[in-house]
């Protein structure tokens, strides 16, 4: 006998998750209780419902998709703030949320945890606007069809979801769960129109002298960073990363030719890509952050895009195809075109060897990168949050197998603390490193109690500057100002009697050299170094970057008519 709680938490297990997320609420007990009862999957518990909302968000950056349970308004609400995240972000993340008593629907009660009007659909009416599929169960009968309905499409979409389950249904019997294929099965690519889009593709590279492919961050969301390899390898063009896809295409790959981020490009790539007369823009968000203001927006006859379900270029538009499918096939049909790597060869920057800074100096932000360097390996997922560490990200070479984790769609300060925690979690063979800045960390900095309470060996690099950095070189006044903590003491307050977390503080390279070394020998929790830097101490980078996208942010008004 299945009830609607162990319905959703077999399919949950079939789709490869091994854990959940969750905060407690009176509206989500029971469900909990019946998610518990499975026992394939673990119960992974939060700080607060933002927090797993983010927390989820980074399991599915490391599982391919992820689960939230929450209870209703006071739950879902605030984790609806991480779930649109994932929706920018391209992420399956299927929202859970307990809710009122199924005979309360039309009547005139009254219910805690409400606005206090009669009417209860308003969250399911705010999910579907930040959901690929948003579904309420009232009825037993109908949970398995809704349950499969919200995966399937979370899946396919690589969107997120939202399940509402009534608090008094979880309980109930309901249907037992069918194969699972009905779930997984994708939608395959109509045929004759990726036959149709690979010969006009195809078409389109063999009319240019100087192809270059430009990887944007859908290509993982498609499933298809293999078959931008294959597609790179048969073409031998050079190949640029937009920032918030670092890693989706190996460094160490022979065409990689670095990030195409505007003007503040790592060194030849904006070069290369303004050279060719052709770019091969593969899954691509050219928002405003990513151009630089809208500065740097590959456009016009010359581009070849193709997105997750569609290819469309001088002339041509096709739905319906895979991206991992047309790009396979393309790279089967199109004709060596490898000028832009001549080209980028010549010109490639020599690496340049930093060297160590005085032991006993002043702490700086390039000192911290420079040793950062090293500790990324093979197993390494470095998540950056937005502002500052964005840039510092981008300077770290990465060794084939490295991942890097971003969040420039959505741009949420505080989200890197948590999401490495749910990456953790998903990953716990892999080395996590988080660069977070002060402002941000106050945002979400309970889930570090989370990582000490599962003894996830995750390294926080926190620079203290005294405010938010990115938001003072956008537009600075007193609101960028934050109240100081002594960050490095805070883990013993996390920690209580049993944890192992560790917290540094580090004013020197030598502080900070002495500090990794004890970071990476603490396997039995997280270990936070707080670094402690001047405020104006960023890259140059952010300066560039923050005056362009002010100067965008400053656009006069269009005159009235």
């Amino acid at each position: 006998m299945y009830t609607v709680g162990c319905y959703l938490a077999a399919r949950l297990s079939q789709i490869g998750l091994k854990h959940h997320f969750a905060v407690a609420g009176d509206y989500n007990l029971a469900l909990l209780d019946q998610l518990l009862s499975n026992k394939d999957m673990v119960q992974v518990y939060c700080s607060n419902e933002l927090n797993c909302g983010f927390s989820a968000e980074g399991y599915a950056r490391a599982n391919g998709a992820a689960a939230a349970v929450v209870t209703y308004n006071v739950g879902a609400i605030s984790a609806f703030d991480a779930l649109a995240g994932a929706y920018a972000e391209n992420l399956p993340v299927i929202l859970i949320s307990g809710a009122p008593n199924s005979n309360d629907n039309g009547s005139q009660h009254i219910l805690h945890h409400t606005i206090g009007t009669h009417d209860f659909t308003y969250q399911l009416e705010m999910a579907k606007r930040i959901t690929c599929a948003a579904v309420s169960i009232t009825s037993a009968i109908d949970a398995p069809a809704l349950i499969d309905h919200a995966i399937r499409s979370a899946l396919r979409a690589r969107k997120p979801a939202y399940i509402e389950i009534a608090c008094n249904l979880s309980n109930q019997p309901c249907a037992a769960p069918g194969p699972i294929s009905a779930v997984l099965c994708p939608e395959p690519s109509d045929a004759e129109t990726l036959e149709a889009a690979v010969t006009a593709a195809a078409a389109f590279i063999a009319s240019k002298q100087k192809p270059v492919i430009l990887i944007g961050s859908k290509l993982r969301a498609a499933g298809a960073e293999s078959a931008a390899v294959d597609l790179a390898n048969a073409l031998g063009c050079a190949v640029v990363v937009m920032a918030a896809a670092k890693s989706f295409f190996p460094e160490d790959h022979p065409q990689f030719a670095g990030i195409y981020w505007g003007e503040v490009s790592s060194p030849g790539a904006r070069e290369i890509v303004d050279w060719a007369d052709g770019v091969v823009a593969i899954g691509t968000v050219l928002n405003d952050y990513a151009t630089v203001g809208w500065t740097a927006i590959p456009a016009g006859a010359n581009v070849l895009n193709a997105d997750i379900e569609r290819a469309y270029f001088e002339g041509h538009d096709f739905g319906r195809i895979h991206l991992r499918d047309f790009l396979s096939a393309l790279a089967k049909e199109v004709v060596k075109r490898d000028s832009t790597r001549v080209e980028y060869e010549r010109q490639r920057p020599q690496p340049t060897v930093q060297k160590a800074a005085d032991p006993s100096a002043r702490l700086m932000r390039a000192e911290i990168v420079r040793q950062l360097g090293p500790m990324v390996n093979a197993q390494t997922t470095v998540f950056a949050e937005t502002g500052d560490s964005w840039f510092n990200g981008m300077k770290l070479a990465l060794p084939g197998g490295a991942r890097f984790e971003i969040e420039m769609q959505w741009g949420h300060i505080g989200w890197s603390v948590p999401s490495s925690f749910g990456y953790a979690v998903g990953a716990p063979k892999r080395r996590v490193i988080t660069l977070v800045g002060d402002g941000s960390f106050q945002l979400t900095a309970q889930e570090v109690a989370q990582m000490i309470r599962r003894k996830l060996p995750v390294i926080i690099f926190l620079i203290n500057n005294s405010g938010y950095t990115i938001e003072v070189e956008i537009h600075d006044g007193p609101y960028n100002n934050i109240k100081n903590w002594d960050y490095a003491g805070l883990i013993d307050a996390f920690n209580a009697k049993d944890g192992k977390g560790r917290g540094l503080r580090a004013t020197t390279g030598g502080e900070l050299a002495k500090a990794i070394e004890t970071a990476l020998a603490n396997s039995d929790g997280p270990t936070l170094i707080e670094c402690v830097i001047e405020r104006d101490d960023c890259s140059p980078e952010l300066l560039s970057w923050g005056h362009q996208v002010a100067i965008a942010n400053a656009r006069p008004p269009m005159p009235d008519r």
